[in-house]
């Protein structure tokens, strides 16, 4: 299925939308327990080593940690750029504002390249990874929604139950494969990390909840309630807060940064049973 996505809303009570969420998108046997003999996702939780600052007016897209540069990207007509900062000191190196009225999401690292999506343009902006300066446009068709890169491929999600395996070089599509989740088809995969494992973690849209992905079948074998971390967020602070969504690994180590669209803090952690 492919659910478009209405106006991003402010969350409220995401919690209990995460559980009617993933029990409204996919197909169900009539009892509700999953299919005989599909795969049942481990659930994992984080935690929480460290937390960080995080800009509370960045609308996260995408989160990608490279040779030390942090790299993020928001959304929002008008309001959408890409940003490259220090992961140690958090000093900006380069930024890039998308041009109205494109709406800007997912990016990921390629080489000396740094793509990313745009909503429903349409459009893939290839950037220089070092001044973000805009090298190429390309065309794809459908919605963007997150992006990562493996060593051979992209992968990329537009809101459905499957990802596209896409050209790093060109941007043209070689492949696809559904995502299940306990045996059943899972939709709004959004922003995207591919660890060094080798598995795709992926945001599932207005949820707390975070898969981790084998991408060669599209089983979920991992589900991560990460809802504890918005519950970190000083009171104060997460008055205007949306949904989660950043997901980016630490180069070297087993621990990923973890935030949300207007977040005012970022989540060193490690996922665990």
């Amino acid at each position: 299925m492919n659910r478009r996505r209405t106006p991003y809303p402010v969350a409220v009570g995401v919690s209990v939308l995460a559980v009617a969420l993933l029990a409204g998108c996919t197909a169900s046997t009539d009892d509700g327990t999953p299919p005989e003999g599909a795969t049942i996702a481990q659930s994992l939780r984080p935690e929480i080593v460290r937390e960080l600052p995080h800009d509370p007016d960045a609308f996260t897209q995408g989160l990608e940690i490279s040779d030390g540069t942090l790299y993020e990207s928001t959304g929002r007509v008008g309001r959408s750029w890409v940003r490259a900062t220090e992961f140690d000191t958090g000093a900006e190196r380069a930024r890039a504002d998308l041009m109205r009225p494109m709406f800007g999401e997912g990016i990921t690292v390629v080489g000396d390249t740094v793509w990313q999506l745009t909503w429903k343009d349409g459009v893939a902006v290839a950037r220089d990874r070092d001044t973000l300066t805009q090298k190429q446009q390309v065309r794809y068709d459908g919605e963007g929604w997150g992006l990562c890169a493996q060593p051979d491929r992209l992968v990329m999600s537009n809101g459905s139950d499957s990802l596209t395996f896409r050209d790093p070089a060109t941007f043209e599509p070689t492949g696809s494969v559904d995502v299940t989740l306990d045996g059943r088809a899972i939709d709004q995969l959004n922003e995207l990390e591919c660890s060094s494992d080798g598995f795709v973690y992926a945001n599932v849209w207005q949820t707390d909840t975070i898969l981790r992905i084998d991408p060669a079948t599209g089983v979920a074998v991992g589900r991560i309630d990460a809802a504890a971390l918005r519950e970190a967020l000083p009171s104060g602070e997460s008055r205007d807060i949306d949904v989660l969504n950043g997901i980016a690994q630490i180069p070297g180590t087993d621990r990923f940064l973890v935030t949300g669209k207007l977040w005012p803090r970022m989540f060193e952690v490690r996922f665990v049973a």
